[in-house]
């Protein structure tokens, strides 16, 4: 049995999740369920981003002291996860008194190697990536490309920095080698290239007046608040032990460390290939094995923006249409490796086409020939598959092309659904037509195993319903009438 240590990017609380928060929770679920499938010792840990200026901010607007009003958000974001089928061995908490002793801890390890000092700094401020920017990484309007519209903030104060120069060579023969690797290929490119460019110092901390005093105070320095990245990139560490002296913890952290996938959005990528190793490799810890990057969602075309009104609430869309077919959507409608847009109107339509037409009616078909026959089979265990697809299904799963492995699972429908129309059963004598509904429902079943990661309330109502004395049931995706 293998460890498998899987963590999603850790969101910001300063507002309620919106629909690019699903997208990314089911992708690392089904990464999650699938290591699960392959009996895997699974540990899954996300948290909450909870030292950044974004939140104090957001909690001044809305009235709120800051840490009800992460802990509200907070909440939300394990609500998405529950409303998904979705659940986190670990929800580590940035505002967790451990998390900032393991963070505290973190620094003094860095600055143990000579790798923290501290100097006077001017730049531009993007609150939204909590981040300084260069000029080059600017638009042609001098904006954020992740936050167009935003005006940067000019920031002159005293800070401490982390010596990521000194880490350059290493880093570069880290990524190229592939001992850390990045999935796609295309942002493994990205980040060498980046690195080539040369790299500079970052700053690690910010002023008490600038942070309004909320965050992880500096060891030694009570001025200063460890800048959020830092901190934030250490719930990974910090939810599974580190920095604790229990004895268990320490046990836990190190059978658990390190990640064996950390699973990412594009707009962070630089955090967690280039400024997380070289911290880890400073403070003399491992590394993280992989890292998965996803595209983004666009709305109706449109880049998400509280300007434009098209933020979508996933917490809704469940309510609406229910957790699978949210699921199916972001899985099999949206390449990993390319942005995707969302609309209801194309989620009703593959929810129609693919949900209710495809596997739906197959269930339903097959099932009520199985109860007009009398066909009994052996109960099923939803953990232990009779199938022999071991080859690209796992494959594709093992590459995050999890649209390409539910293209598969839809063609082997369409294959059952083809037998059925050739050898018509219901013109078949009982015994003939129970050899026939048989292999229907091993077939069936097969699928239904593999949809377990991505279906998983569709896949345990099918293994259900085709064990021992097969029923009609209730159509599993009811028909959306536009």
């Amino acid at each position: 049995m293998a460890k498998f240590y899987i963590t999603n990017s850790i969101p910001y609380v300063n507002a309620e999740p919106h629909i690019g928060h699903a997208l990314e929770f089911i992708q690392s679920d089904v990464v999650n369920q699938h290591h699960r499938m392959l009996d895997d010792d699974v540990l899954y840990l996300c948290g909450s981003d909870e030292n950044a200026i974004k939140n104090v901010q957001a909690a001044e607007k809305a009235g709120q002291d800051v840490q009800s009003f992460i802990d509200q958000h907070a909440v939300e974001f394990q609500k998405l996860a529950d409303s998904l089928h979705i659940h986190f061995d670990i929800f580590q908490k940035g505002s967790d008194a451990k998390h900032h002793t393991a963070s505290q801890k973190l620094w003094e390890l860095c600055a143990a190697r000579g790798d923290i000092y501290k100097k006077k700094y001017k730049g531009l401020y993007c609150v939204g990536c909590e981040e300084f920017k260069t000029k080059d990484q600017l638009n042609e309007n001098g904006e954020c490309p992740e936050h167009p519209g935003k005006k940067l903030e000019e920031v002159e104060e005293e800070n401490y920095f982390f010596k990521l120069s000194k880490y350059q060579d290493w880093l570069l023969k880290l990524i190229e080698t592939n001992e850390y690797e990045i999935v796609p290929e295309f942002r493994k490119n990205e980040i060498v290239s980046f690195i080539k460019s040369g790299l500079q110092d970052f700053s690690i901390s910010r002023s008490n007046e600038r942070a309004k005093n909320w965050g992880v105070p500096v060891p030694g320095d009570p001025t200063q608040r460890i800048y959020v990245w830092f901190d934030a990139l250490n719930i990974y560490q910090s939810g599974i032990g580190f920095g604790s002296a229990k004895q268990n913890e320490i046990e836990k952290y190190n059978k658990w460390w390190p990640a064996d996938l950390h699973v990412v959005g594009k707009g962070i990528i630089r955090f967690h290939a280039v400024y997380w190793p070289a911290i880890l490799h400073s403070a003399k810890l491992n590394i993280p094995k992989r890292l998965f990057v996803h595209e983004y969602f666009t709305v109706n075309g449109q880049k998400m923006s509280k300007t434009l009104g098209n933020v979508i609430n996933p917490l809704d869309i469940v309510a609406k249409y229910g957790a699978d077919a949210l699921r199916y959507y972001c899985l099999a409608k949206i390449s990993p490796f390319q942005d995707g847009d969302f609309s209801e109107e194309k989620l009703v339509e593959a929810y129609n086409s693919d949900l209710a037409n495809g596997l739906g009616n197959l269930v339903a078909r097959v099932a009520k020939l199985c109860e007009k026959n009398a066909l009994t089979v052996t109960k099923v265990d939803p953990k232990v598959s009779d199938s022999s697809k071991t080859g690209g299904y796992h494959e594709h799963l093992k590459r995050f092309e999890f649209n390409l492995a539910l293209e598969e699972l839809w063609r082997d429908i369409k294959t059952i659904d083809v037998e059925l129309n050739n050898k018509q059963p219901w013109k078949l004598s009982q015994d003939e037509a129970v050899i026939v509904l048989r292999e229907c429902v091993k077939g069936i079943r097969d699928i239904a195993y593999a949809l377990q990661p991505f279906l998983p309330e569709t896949a345990e109502k099918i293994l259900k319903q085709f064990s021992g004395n097969i029923k009609s049931q209730p159509p599993l995706f009811p028909r959306i009438e536009a």
